[in-house]
Order: C-alpha cells, then sequence, then structure tokens
C-alpha cells in the first residue's frame, strides 16, 4: 500500500473517532441531481509496464498532451510516469519511466510540467535508505530526449534532483503538485519530521548546477497546525499558502500563509478549523481567484463526511464559508484541491461516497448568491473507475479529466475524460 494512502487512511480513521457533529445548516446551497455528461476511460491500467493505482493526478502542457504518475508497477515495482498523446479520436498511452527504488525514488506523486518541457515531482520513498524500508524520499525531473528512442521506457532521462536524508532536511516529501517560483525554485512539502516531527515546507534552490535543499517552516503541532498533506501555492506577492490536517487552536487543521521576512519565512494561521458546521481535517490544497478568495475542501468524519469552503480577505481578517455539506449520498471525504472553469465553476472530487460508495466528480456553480452543488460523475468501481485521488484538469473546452486509483478493465485504475 503506498504510504500517501496509509496517510489517507490514517486521517480518515482519525476523522472515524470524532463525536463532534458536523452541523449540517449551511449557507444557501442548492443540489442537484447526476447531469447528462459524456463519460470516457482513456487508460485503463494494467498494473504491469504502464504502473497501477494512479493517486496524483494530471498536468498538460501548452499542446494538450497530458502526463501523470502511477504509484506502483513498472519494471521495479516503484511506480511509473506516462504520457497521453490525442491522435484522431483516440488517445495514444506512453509509459516514460519506471522507477527503480531506493536509487530514484519510489511511489511518485504529482508531476508539472516546466517551461522547458520537462517534468518535475517528487517521490515519496526511495532514494536513500536511512528512512526504514520505504527510503527517505527524492526530487526529480525527467526530461524528453532530444532525438526520440523507439524505445518507449528509455527515452526520457531521470535526474534525481535531490534524495532527503531524514535529518534537518525532513523526509518523504508529500505526493502533491510542487510549486515554482518565477526564478525555477521548487517548494513543497513534508506530512511529517521537519525540526518537530510535524511536518514541514521545504525549498529547493538551483546554484552552479546544484540543487540545496532548505525548510522554510516546521511546524509544531499546536496552533500553527502539523501534518501538511497537500503542497503550497503562491500568491502575487510571492507568500505560499497551503493546509494542516492537524492542529490550530481547535485541533481539526489549518489554512496557513507563509511570508518571507527577509531573514526567514514567517508563519500567519488564516483559519482554524473547528470541527463543527465549518469542517474538519482539510487534506487538499488550495485555490485563488481574480478576486483573492481561497478555495478548499475539508474531509470531515463518517457520520459528517466533508465540506468545500471559502475563505474571503477583509479587515477583520479572513471570513470563512462553507459552499457544500457533503452528505455521503452525493460524495465524501474531498481529498484533493478545486479547480475553476473558464466560467468561474469550481470543480473536484470526492474520495469516497456516492452512490456505490467510491467517489464522484461534482461542479459547485455561483447561482443566486449561492452555489449549485451537481454530481457529473458518480463512480461504479467497475470500468469506469473508483476512488479518484489527485486533481482535476480542464482544458480551454471545459472538458475535465482525472484519474482513479482503482477500478478499471484490471481493477487498477483509470485515465477519465469527462466532456459537458
Amino acid at each position: 500500500m503506498a504510504i500517501a494512502e496509509r496517510y489517507r487512511i490514517s486521517r480518515s480513521l482519525q476523522a472515524l473517532t470524532s463525536v463532534l457533529a458536523l452541523g449540517l445548516a449551511l449557507t444557501a446551497v442548492a443540489a442537484q441531481p447526476t447531469q447528462a455528461q459524456t463519460f470516457t476511460v482513456l487508460h485503463s491500467f494494467t498494473g504491469r509496464a504502464d504502473g497501477g493505482g494512479p493517486q496524483a493526478g494530471l498536468a498538460m502542457d501548452t499542446a494538450g498532451n497530458f502526463y501523470g504518475t502511477a504509484a506502483f508497477g513498472g519494471s521495479h515495482e516503484s511506480g511509473t510516469v506516462f504520457k497521453l498523446k490525442q491522435s484522431g479520436s483516440g488517445w495514444v498511452f506512453t509509459p516514460l519511466y519506471a522507477f527503480q527504488g531506493i536509487p530514484d525514488g519510489d511511489e511518485p506523486g504529482a508531476v508539472i510540467v516546466g517551461p522547458d518541457g520537462s517534468l518535475y515531482g517528487t517521490t515519496v520513498g526511495g532514494g536513500n535508505s536511512g528512512c526504514r524500508f520505504i527510503g527517505c524520499g527524492t526530487v526529480f525531473n525527467l526530461k524528453p530526449p532530444v532525438h526520440p528512442s523507439p524505445s518507449v521506457l528509455a527515452s526520457w532521462t531521470e535526474s534525481v534532483l535531490y534524495r532527503f536524508t531524514g535529518g534537518t532536511d525532513a523526509a518523504n516529501p508529500n505526493p502533491d503538485k510542487l510549486a515554482v517560483d518565477q526564478a525555477g525554485n521548487l517548494y513543497g512539502t513534508t506530512h511529517a519530521y521537519g525540526t518537530y516531527g510535524r511536518g514541514s515546507v521545504f525549498k529547493l534552490t538551483l546554484a552552479s548546477g546544484m540543487w540545496t535543499e532548505s525548510l522554510l517552516y516546521s511546524f509544531t503541532g499546536g496552533s500553527d497546525g502539523a501534518g501538511p498533506v497537500a503542497g503550497v501555492i503562491f500568491d502575487r506577492a510571492g507568500n505560499l499558502y497551503g493546509t494542516t490536517v492537524e492542529g490550530g487552536t481547535y485541533g481539526y487543521g489549518t489554512v496557513y500563509e507563509l511570508m518571507s521576512s527577509g531573514s526567514g519565512w514567517a508563519e500567519h494561521v488564516l483559519y482554524s478549523f473547528q470541527g463543527g458546521s465549518d469542517g474538519e481535517y482539510p487534506q487538499g490544497g488550495l485555490l485563488f481567484d481574480t478576486f483573492g478568495k481561497i478555495y478548499g475542501t475539508t474531509e470531515g468524519t463518517y457520520q459528517y463526511p466533508g465540506t468545500a469552503f471559502m475563505l474571503t480577505p477583509s479587515d477583520y481578517g479572513w471570513i470563512q464559508t462553507v459552499l457544500h455539506g457533503f452528505t455521503g449520498g452525493d460524495g465524501a471525504n474531498p481529498g484533493d484541491a478545486l479547480i475553476m472553469g473558464a466560467n468561474a465553476d469550481l470543480y473536484g472530487t470526492t474520495t469516497q461516497g456516492g452512490s456505490i460508495g467510491v467517489g464522484v466528480v461534482f461542479e459547485l456553480a455561483a447561482s443566486g448568491g449561492g452555489w449549485t452543488y451537481t454530481v457529473l460523475h458518480d463512480f461504479s468501481g467497475n470500468g469506469d473507475g473508483g476512488f479518484p485521488y489527485g486533481d482535476l484538469v480542464v482544458d480551454a473546452n471545459g472538458v475535465l479529466y482525472g484519474t482513479t486509483s482503482e477500478g478499471g478493465t484490471h481493477g487498477q485504475g483509470v485515465v477519465f475524460e469527462i466532456t459537458p
């Protein structure tokens, strides 16, 4: 079982034991039945050379090609990186790289596409054997060939940019997407480790051909939060924002900001979840809109299974609004960031819930001062997949793309497309 999945299960069990009720008296939100959408499986993983169990979503380049990872499978059972390219009315799936474990990484997370067309990402394990049997994790780069090779597995070259040691540099980076600044520096998080063992935010800086890692902030587990699982995002001023699944004033997680203060980075908690109608245990990343509002999700508990929320800046701090409270039948435990379409509607997935309990794809549309919630696809756990993990991607035509960690023809997960 992937360590990222163990983190999720651990948080779910923690949520199950909570006795606090998540009130359902939410803001005005109208729930709509499932719309008639066109759902297509673009690839069903076999668990062999193509990999299995994708849990990190997709990245899209400027040509409309998609890139992603599978947490396991491949020639060394340590995961793969793949590409999907549209060809006529179909899609061509190509494995780009198979990880080897300790030497170069194990259990790859999400990838991002750099300006040069190469890929950057993390592996939760591998790279250094000092952190128990899984290794301490890596940050890697995958470059396309200068002259394409007929051999699909050998055509891209992987370089380990940094191997975590499990010491003062932390270890086991989260599988969420890295953030990159204008100078090309990379930013990510670890769920544990750091100075206090409660998680960290790290930075990788390139100088003279070498990458150097530094910890920007180590969480203490107190009011500042603990256990970040999602990555970080930038605002226009270069400040970083993210979530923690634990800690905060009430112990149910936080939304935080990191501001560069010259000699270091200062953390400010924008919101501490209270475990009531506002939600608890945010495990997904965040999204900014053009007005500076922040959107995210909370995992919630078994009985009260999560929320989608908005934070609005004001002169008195940040005001939290619940956009939708999940009921289980319409989805449960949203585990990843929301995305915004061209029409400013929000889209996301839930890792559980729906009619069968294996997750849904949903839309939140601003309507008459409230938000209308619509299930776009209710997974069956069979040929269409089940348990979607990773952020969705939306193209210029409003078509959604994503992955599920299970289901499909071989039970190893799928890449899917939903057309409006």
